[in-house]
């Protein structure tokens, strides 16, 4: 049986999500109790709801409370821009060691907060801009009774999207993806939050494989029926790719072909590609794959019967992804630094991983056969901006508790990563922060030359084992440079950027 928790909870904010966590509190007796609502609504303070106090206004309050070791505060304001998250943050820090916040996704989840959908708020929920809310149920419509796949399940982008999932209203949702670890993770997390009442019920099954093995992702399309796949999974750790060029294109692009193959044979609804800026006028191995993956994408639309749709979105960086700087910088402040940048001018366009997949979602249900979009990503951030801002969270200060080094480019990177090309010519549409691009695709046949050159290289095949092709990195990207200055002046790649002196065959 359950102790029960004698810590005190200080919810800020009064409304309804507030209302509704002090109510899951009060119910479940295990985390603690309401000792009092914190609000700046004039109207509330003063009052009791529910037999709970409501004192106010938020700030002031805050930093008069005495907090013991174990009590903690709740930001139950799903709605409120991030420049006000920040100053109640700033305004709860030095009473309360545990800080937890009601992310704005449960907003997007139209009105239902859970405790368990709260945790310990980072830096993440206090940079960039303030996301948008979406009313998620009436996006995810088109879900409603179909059987949704996700690959690459267990990373960020994938394990938010089945999480918000949950309230498509979906027949089930397959966790497709390579690490048990991962899969086993949003697999009982999804079980923990339907068990809590959260989203509609959904038959959840997790599957293990590998996109690469093209019989084996044939068969699990046509086992599963599955009538709407996001094909999130990829490699994408730049410098890592810069030094396995055979195995990111043999994953994120032969694998991509073997899903949208798949798919056309098995008459799949709707197929959603995850791209990145990477993908424009790609400078890395990792840009090259994504960029060749949003072109298999244009060319398997023209194959599609009637009913069915293959489209593409691509977005810039998502704060708190892996490979993403939010957990790198975290590390080395938990380390004592230095914090490391590339380049004090560096920067990025950034959206949180909910708001993310929230608009992929929508864009799924909108989006059109053969269409490409673009997420407006706002204005672009300067990276030593974010960490300096990381190390103020953290309690720091900049240069004197945790220094700040410049470390220089590495192979792949650039210093401003644009979201389109020019001929791509970005239209506004009519949903908010989806943009429509004019697609440059690449001609079938020459697609289809290049992969079968590439082909052997990323795969041993029977008739090349005595060819010296299999695993060859120096022959896979000087097939890529002497394709691609046929093809567009925009992909063409020059020698001093994928450099492969000196690197072993991975």
């Amino acid at each position: 049986m359950n102790q029960k928790n004698d810590a005190k909870i200080y919810i800020i904010g009064a409304g309804f999500a507030g209302q509704m966590i002090a109510q899951d509190i009060k119910r479940k007796k295990i985390f603690g109790s309401v000792a009092a609502f914190l609000d700046d609504d004039k109207k509330l303070i003063g009052t009791k709801i529910d037999n709970i106090s409501v004192l106010g206004p938020i700030e002031s309050t805050a930093k008069l409370l005495q907090s013991g070791p174990k009590d903690e505060a709740i930001i139950s304001l799903p709605s409120a821009p991030t420049e006000r998250i920040c100053q109640i943050y700033d305004s709860l820090k030095d009473n309360f060691s545990h800080i937890r916040i009601l992310p704005s996704v449960s907003q997007i989840l139209e009105g239902n907060a859970h405790f368990i959908q709260t945790r310990e708020i980072d830096p993440l929920d206090i940079l960039g801009r303030t996301p948008i809310a979406i009313p998620l149920q009436e996006s995810l419509k088109y879900l409603r009774g179909k059987r949704v796949l996700i690959t690459g399940a267990g990373g960020s982008i994938g394990s938010e999207l089945a999480r918000q999932l949950l309230s498509g209203g979906a027949e089930r949702l397959y966790l497709f993806g390579h690490g048990e670890n991962s899969i086993v993770n949003i697999y009982r997390e999804l079980y923990v939050l339907q068990n809590e009442g959260i989203g509609v019920k959904a038959t959840v099954v997790p599957i293990i494989g590998d996109m690469k093995e093209q019989d084996y992702i044939k068969y699990i399309i046509k086992q599963t029926k599955a009538d709407v796949i996001f094909h999130c999974a990829a490699y994408k750790h730049v410098p890592m790719m810069e030094e396995n060029p055979v195995a990111v294109i043999q994953n994120n692009v032969f694998g991509t072909k073997n899903l949208l193959d798949a798919c056309l044979e098995c008459n799949v609804e709707k197929f959603v590609l995850i791209s990145t800026d990477k993908a424009v006028a790609p400078c890395s191995i990792y840009g090259v794959s994504k960029m060749l993956s949003e072109k298999l994408v244009l060319n398997a639309a023209k194959k599609a019967e009637k009913k069915q749709s293959f489209m593409f979105v691509r977005f810039g960086n998502v704060l708190g992804s892996r490979g993403s700087i939010l957990p790198l910088f975290k590390e080395q402040i938990r380390t004592g630094g230095p914090i490391t940048i590339t380049d004090p001018d560096m920067e990025r366009y950034f959206m949180t991983i909910p708001e993310a997949c929230s608009l992929v979602l929508r864009t799924g249900g909108v989006g059109s056969n053969g269409k490409s979009y673009l997420l407006d990503m706002g204005e672009p951030i300067k990276i030593i901006d974010i960490a300096q801002q990381i190390i103020k969270f953290s309690g720091l200060e900049p240069y004197k508790d945790i220094d700040i080094k410049i470390i220089g480019k590495r192979e792949g990177e650039r210093i401003h990563e644009p979201l389109w090309l020019e001929e791509e010519e970005p239209k506004k549409t009519k949903y908010k922060q989806i943009l429509e691009l004019k697609n440059i695709e690449i001609p079938e046949q020459k697609l289809t030359t290049l992969l079968e050159k590439l082909k052997p290289i990323c795969f041993c095949e029977e008739n090349t084992k005595n060819t010296n092709l299999y695993r060859n990195k120096d022959e896979l990207i000087k097939i890529l440079r002497s394709e691609f200055k046929d093809l567009n002046e925009h992909y063409e790649l020059k020698d001093e950027i994928l450099n492969s002196n000196e690197k072993v065959n991975l």
